[in-house]
């Protein structure tokens, strides 16, 4: 690796004031642990400073440099023992109590974020690149704001006050210890800029591998059925090999910072060393004071070490923060209280056109339809033909480039948005059930629902059969539904469309796994509310014979 190839930096997404606004904003709700931290450690810090004066006190008493008792003077080295110990375990207990919390509370806003803003299409970022950074960067984030800076606080107090008394005691060795400080400070931007470009590369190359990882897993039986082992096995460790050469890169460039600077403090220790044993070898200094002199040049020196950490620590932050800004760039949904249209409401659009990417071509184009209230509608069409993207925009989740999309009843109409999602549910494609018992799967329907009013539900779907489960409705299920067939999951996903009970019912293939007997049955079941409004987006000839109309797209 040339070493230029170390020096070479690219520009940020984000400008320092922007990270550093995003950071503060963030700072609310933690500042109890942090000032915590921070007095346990400024006290910390008064702690070593007085032990230094204490082993001092008790090695002139021990050599005769000066008159006192011996018993005393370890007692009180003993005491301080105790007190930085206590403060010790209250550091620990209030980074894991409130740190967790903390931890909590942010992945808890970015994943409401991320819930609420706009639907994002193919252009989103892989679900494992996402959890990476929910993960991994929200906890750098807490640990710097909770502990890290906190940390500085005390740091900075420790030094100064450990400088402040070697120069009482000799300014010139005071002096001649911290000059390294300037420069430190003149190579700590280059050095923040470049760990910044190597950091982004790090954690982007993390979160391909976890991506990786978690997309594996959750198609193992696909990849095992098509005898793809080796191949995943094998894309998994080229990924994997450009994250070793990242952290390779920005390893090589840490050990060479740190190998500069641990240069400087070692000479730092040394000269200090040197000057205490010629003023002790001329009898201008005591052993005690020897002692106390290279005690406080420890104190002085371990602060700065820990300053030299910090500009990483800054790196790690800026670059986790950094992940973070991007989750929150997409804009946010429409908010506020939810529209509710009443019964009997419908659909209708008005020459509505939908291309993908600014496309020539229209998926959707020049389309006009009433799903009038009370209707059962098939919607029809091959592959490509623009059925999603019709559902999309039904849901609120996309809105029409050209014409409009409305929500109406016998009284009102509104534009479709977000608001009015409120009015619909939605049972999508294929097997939509959580990891849970089926109780928590269908309370997703209705926090409420009583014990009846599931029962009713799944007497509806056809899916009594829950109750010959041995636990019931308390079975549980693994991620997706697993230990139940198809079928079975897609009825219990019906269920919890039907317990949230709403006045348009949007079913996507939701029939797909069942057979044609206790399909007939769930549809007769379904359409026996003609209040409701019901579209069905449909391959299946026994759904298109239940529907009063029909929309071929």
């Amino acid at each position: 690796m040339k070493l230029r190839e170390l020096f070479y930096r690219t520009e940020s997404k984000y400008s320092a004031k922007e990270i550093l606004r995003w950071l503060w904003m963030s700072w609310r709700g933690n500042r109890l642990q942090a000032f915590l931290n921070a007095v346990i450690g400024i006290l910390d810090v008064v702690v070593s400073l007085v032990s230094v004066w204490a082993v001092k006190h008790a090695i002139d008493i021990a050599s005769h440099a000066q008159e006192g008792n011996l018993y005393w003077a370890v007692g009180i080295m003993g005491l301080l023992v105790l007190a930085s110990f206590a403060l010790n375990i209250s550091g620990i207990w209030v980074k894991n109590i409130l740190g967790i919390k903390a931890q909590n509370r942010m992945q808890q806003r970015m994943l409401d974020r991320i819930l609420r803003s706009q639907w994002e299409g193919k252009d989103g970022k892989h679900s494992g690149d996402i959890l990476n950074r929910l993960e991994f960067d929200v906890s750098n984030v807490v640990n710097f704001l909770t502990e890290t800076i906190p940390g500085t606080l005390s740091t900075l107090t420790l030094f100064v006050g450990a400088f402040g008394y070697l120069a009482m005691m000799d300014w010139r060795l005071a002096v001649i210890i911290v000059a390294m400080l300037p420069v430190f400070l003149i190579v700590s931007k280059v050095y923040m800029r470049q760990m910044r470009r190597l950091s982004r590369d790090v954690r982007k190359s993390d979160s391909k591998v976890q991506s990786i990882l978690q997309e594996t897993i959750q198609n193992k039986t696909l990849i095992k059925t098509l005898e793809g082992d080796d191949e995943m096995v094998e894309r998994l460790e080229n990924t994997q090999s450009e994250l070793r050469h990242n952290v390779v890169k920005r390893t090589a460039f840490s050990v060479f910072s740190n190998l500069i600077l641990n240069f400087g403090f070692a000479l730092g220790y040394l000269v200090a060393f040197l000057w205490a044993a010629v003023r002790m070898s001329s009898g201008t200094l005591s052993f005690g004071g020897m002692t106390a002199f290279l005690q406080l040049v420890n104190r002085i020196q371990g602060p700065a070490r820990s300053l030299t950490r910090l500009v990483p620590a800054f790196v790690g932050v800026f670059t986790a923060a950094e992940r973070l800004m991007e989750l929150e760039e997409n804009p946010l949904e429409e908010q506020g209280e939810p529209v509710y249209m009443g019964k009997h409401c419908g659909i209708r659009l008005k020459n509505i056109s939908y291309s993908y990417d600014g496309k020539d071509k229209n998926v959707i184009d020049n389309l006009s339809f009433d799903f009038y209230p009370g209707s059962c509608t098939a919607i029809l069409g091959e592959t490509g033909a623009g059925k999603t993207t019709l559902v999309r925009i039904m849901l609120s989740l996309i809105s029409p480039q050209k014409g409009t999309a409305e929500i109406y009843n016998d009284h009102n109409s509104k534009p479709l948005g977000p608001l009015m999602r409120t009015n619909m549910v939605y049972v999508p494609q294929g097997n939509t059930l959580m990891s849970g018992t089926i109780r928590d799967n269908l309370r997703l329907g209705r926090l409420d629902a009583t014990e009846e009013q599931m029962r009713k539900v799944l007497e509806l779907s056809c899916a009594s059969f829950v109750y010959d489960l041995p636990d019931g409705l308390d079975t549980k299920c693994s991620e997706k539904g697993g230990g139940l067939s198809e079928g079975q999951a897609q009825r219990i996903a019906i269920a919890r469309a039907l317990l949230r009970n709403r006045n348009i019912m949007l079913f996507d293939e939701a029939t797909s796994a069942l057979d044609p007997d206790t399909e007939q049955q769930l549809l007769r079941n379904i359409l026996n509310d003609k209040k409701k409004t019901i579209i069905f987006i449909t391959h299946r000839p026994a759904v298109v014979d239940y529907c009063d109309q029909t929309l071929r797209l």
